[in-house]
């Protein structure tokens, strides 16, 4: 492979952790984070283990996952866990997963690991999420990859081929895990597609033949499913004003998106680590041109997240609600139905625009899980 320069994208050395530690504990923001999250008297035990942890996964054993666990416990009634049979940690592996909130989905996914009795994995974030260095420090003492989507065409593609190269090593070397959504931001729409464009990216520097490219990262569906969507409301209105167009954030939208991810109430939550995909990999047909092989990879990493939906009453009464039916009505109850009338009416208080058109995106946003699972698994009324 060829030689790349790592700096910008990769998570900190531990050589570089204790510098960024001290810059962590002594951060007015991280302090505010500290107080919602624990009782005042935990936090200066908590700030004794994050001085004192030698490596990336004491950190987190001392003070992410409990970070987590404290967010699940305020905003969640319940996490269920699945598929970690499916799970080789001498292999490594890429996990592709659906994204619908910008911390917890693969935090969640890291916390199944280790409780586990394995390491976290690194996880890939966009560089607009570097929106403060208490945030910068924070992800890369905890394995974050920073992941550059802006530039010109050559940049880009520089910057691709930067970041394939590291996936790779990480995997296929060193036998560790990535974490990487299946495609740019959070499905906003509540249908969860593999960007032709991260197969792509992954297979770059794997060689000519990149189904053993690909193969060689061992690529692993996960799918989230939550039964209250993180920033529902905030969902709505991104594709209200985008109206099929790209959306132009505004200033700090990136960081109410992770302060509204992580306190809003999320209901049940379920997380699904699927079966890798070498086993199917091995008989594609790959007669046809490159890009449609990439699409039926695509296709198939879909099919598996939708079969591996965890649906929820708030989707059965979405998708009844959007097609004028009750073909579901016995999955739901009146206690659903005022619920999810309170968080569509926020939606509909929080957006300026045609009542009826904010009322269907926020319908389909919980109905298309539904409609995918029927489409890769079949009826769903049993």
């Amino acid at each position: 492979m060829t030689d790349y320069n790592f700096d910008s994208i990769r998570p900190y050395y531990e050589d570089e952790l204790p510098a960024a530690l001290k810059r962590i504990v002594n951060d007015d923001q991280f302090n505010r984070l500290l107080t919602y999250l624990f009782p005042s008297e935990k936090h200066d035990d908590l700030k004794g283990k994050i001085l004192h942890a030698k490596s990336t996964h004491q950190l987190q054993l001392a003070f992410m996952l409990p970070v987590i666990r404290s967010i699940l416990s305020k905003t969640s009634e319940k996490l269920s866990l699945s598929g970690i049979k499916n799970y080789n940690e001498n292999a490594g592996c890429v996990f592709i997963a659906n994204h619908r909130d910008i911390i917890l989905d693969s935090y969640i996914l890291s916390l199944y690991l280790v409780e586990n009795g394995f390491n976290a994995s690194q996880i890939t974030w966009g560089n607009n999420l570097m929106v403060s260095p208490l945030a910068i420090d924070l992800g890369k003492a905890n394995k974050m990859i920073t992941v550059y989507r802006d530039g010109s065409p050559k940049e880009m593609f520089k910057n691709s081929q930067t970041l394939s190269a590291y996936i790779r090593q990480t995997v296929a070397e060193q036998k560790q895990t990535v974490w990487i959504a299946q495609r740019k931001g959070r499905a906003k729409d509540g249908t969860d597609t593999t960007d032709v464009g991260v197969l792509k990216m992954l297979s770059l520097t794997g060689g000519k033949d990149f189904i053993k490219s690909l193969g060689e990262l061992n690529i692993t569906p996960v799918t989230i499913s939550y039964e209250w969507e993180p920033c529902d409301a905030m969902k709505v209105r991104e594709l209200l004003m985008s109206n099929g167009n790209e959306y132009v954030k505004e200033k700090n939208e990136d960081f109410l998106s992770i302060v509204g991810g992580v306190i809003s109430q999320k209901g049940r939550i379920h997380l699904n680590i699927g079966t890798p995909l070498n086993n199917w990999l091995e008989k594609i047909n790959t007669d046809q041109r490159p890009n449609e092989v990439l699409k039926d990879i695509g296709l198939f990493i879909d099919k598996q997240i939708h079969q591996n939906y965890m649906l929820w009453p708030s989707n059965y009464l979405a998708f009844d609600l959007l097609n004028n039916s009750t073909k579901y009505s016995k999955k739901y109850n009146s206690e659903i139905k005022e619920k999810f009338n309170e968080r569509l009416q926020n939606a509909i208080d929080h957006t300026n625009g045609d009542k009826e058109k904010i009322t269907e995106l926020f319908l389909k946003l919980y109905a298309n899980p539904v409609k995918n699972s029927i489409s890769a698994i079949g009826d769903l009324t049993d």
